[in-house]
């Protein structure tokens, strides 16, 4: 990782960081089946019978120095759980309060807070509309598609509440996302989970989460295990739900991924482009007009997303949460020096060193850059290890958009700098076309 030279901010180079804080851990009041945070009270040893919960002296610690390690015109907080609710409105009214304590003249503080929406109610909604929260609401379509995973500590689907919580948040115009995990069921009715959220939900925009995960994650930290334990692209034992599979049976498969994203694509680029905001697809087309994928998972370079626990502890990624990434703690070590050290930025390259061949021969490498290494975990059917689990579903999809995105950036006034429609390859085509061109002379 590296500070950039430009752009600048106050005469000084620009200096961002990122961080998922957990003020509640692992603590949460559903019991989503596929979730691959509420193993963590057991793997980081949470104490026996007590919901973790940030205290005073750490939140201050914690947002002042997340406010000094950057050099910006915005800087924007993100809470996660578990379910961040469960800590009560108060707390996040102590939030604000020593966020601007905190606060430089002239920077613009904002906050994103990630949500199962069964606490909301009116005074959640006001006190989210007055500051300006960007919500992340978890809804993963229809009722019965939702309430397969999504259920309380009881087993009890809770889409009532969560369409409760949509409700909500439109009446107090809290501006909000839906989070969508895409598993082995909703991948399965693509169009239907994507008309709801647009036509019922109204989901201004729209995440869609690939869920992965391997039997061991519970306890085997990414990257951690046999290179010789891989199974190459192809093998059966990869499709979830395959009597031999190595896949938690919840999970989507590389291709049902693909075919799912196509499907959405398909709707969104024939009615809503500019009324919907997909986060993939727009992502995307910034690749192919040249720019950097502002995603993380799709990015050159990660390591720029860390995680931090109650205690303070500093993790390398949300999906590195595991005692193997942890890279200090803020009562010991200030979080920037944590975010720039060496460990840290090992950490963020190697998912560029590491790539495959089949990776660096691939025709869009420059879209996907051999997505989040938490999914590399699979062998190229050539036996290299290291392939993304999803390589194949990806594949398909950006191939299947290509010319749909290239066609989409001319028609914004944008050049197409990557992909089989490029500018420079009709360039190439037309220039051979004028080589072959003859004309017939009559004398």
């Amino acid at each position: 990782m590296h500070i950039t030279q430009g752009p600048q901010y106050n005469g000084k180079a620009s200096k961002r960081l990122h961080v998922m804080a957990k003020p509640i851990g692992a603590a949460c009041n559903i019991d989503c089946k596929y979730c691959y945070y509420l193993s963590k009270q057991d793997l980081l040893e949470y104490k026996k019978g007590s919901s973790p919960r940030m205290d005073d002296e750490t939140l201050e610690a914690y947002i002042q120095q997340y406010i000094e390690g950057q050099n910006t015109p915005e800087i924007i907080f993100s809470w996660q759980g578990g379910e961040p609710t469960m800590l009560g409105l108060a707390y996040f009214e102590r939030v604000v309060e020593l966020q601007k304590k905190h606060q430089p003249e002239g920077v613009l503080i904002s906050n994103d807070l990630q949500t199962n929406g069964t606490l909301l109610n009116d005074d959640w909604g006001r006190f989210l509309a007055k500051n300006n929260f960007l919500i992340g609401l978890s809804v993963d379509g229809p009722e019965m598609l939702h309430n397969a995973y999504r259920v309380n500590r009881a087993g009890r689907g809770t889409f009532k509440q969560v369409m409760a919580a949509a409700e909500l948040l439109h009446k107090h115009q809290v501006k909000f996302a839906t989070l969508t995990c895409v598993n082995n069921l909703t991948s399965q009715n693509a169009l239907e989970v994507y008309r709801f959220l647009r036509d019922v939900v109204k989901s201004p925009q729209m995440q869609f989460i690939p869920i992965v995960e391997q039997k061991t994650f519970r306890t085997v930290a990414p990257q951690t295990s046999q290179v010789s334990e891989q199974l190459k692209q192809g093998d059966k034992r990869l499709i979830p739900g395959h009597k031999d599979s190595i896949m938690e049976s919840w999970c989507v498969s590389d291709l049902a991924w693909g075919n799912f994203l196509i499907s959405v694509f398909d709707e969104w680029a024939k009615n809503d482009i500019g009324k919907v905001f997909v986060q993939y697809f727009e992502a995307s087309l910034e690749t192919w007009i040249g720019r950097p994928n502002p995603l993380c998972t799709l990015n050159e370079i990660c390591g720029k997303g860390l995680a931090m626990e109650p205690n303070g502890d500093v993790f390398s990624c949300d999906h590195y949460v595991y005692p193997e990434y942890k890279i200090g703690n803020i009562h010991h070590e200030k979080l920037d020096d944590l975010a720039y050290s060496a460990p840290q930025q090992k950490f963020g390259f190697a998912k560029s060193r590491t790539m495959t061949s089949q990776c660096q021969q691939c025709d869009y490498k420059f879209a996907c850059h051999g997505e989040c290494p938490k999914n590399r975990f699979i062998k190229t059917r050539a036996g290299e290890p290291g392939l993304n689990y999803l390589c194949a579903g990806w594949h398909k999809f950006f191939s299947h958009v290509d010319k749909s995105m290239a066609y989409i950036a001319r028609a914004m006034g944008h050049p197409v700098a990557h992909g089989k429609f490029s500018d420079s390859v009709l360039m190439a085509h037309r220039a051979k076309q004028a080589q072959q061109t003859t004309f017939e002379t009559k004398f």
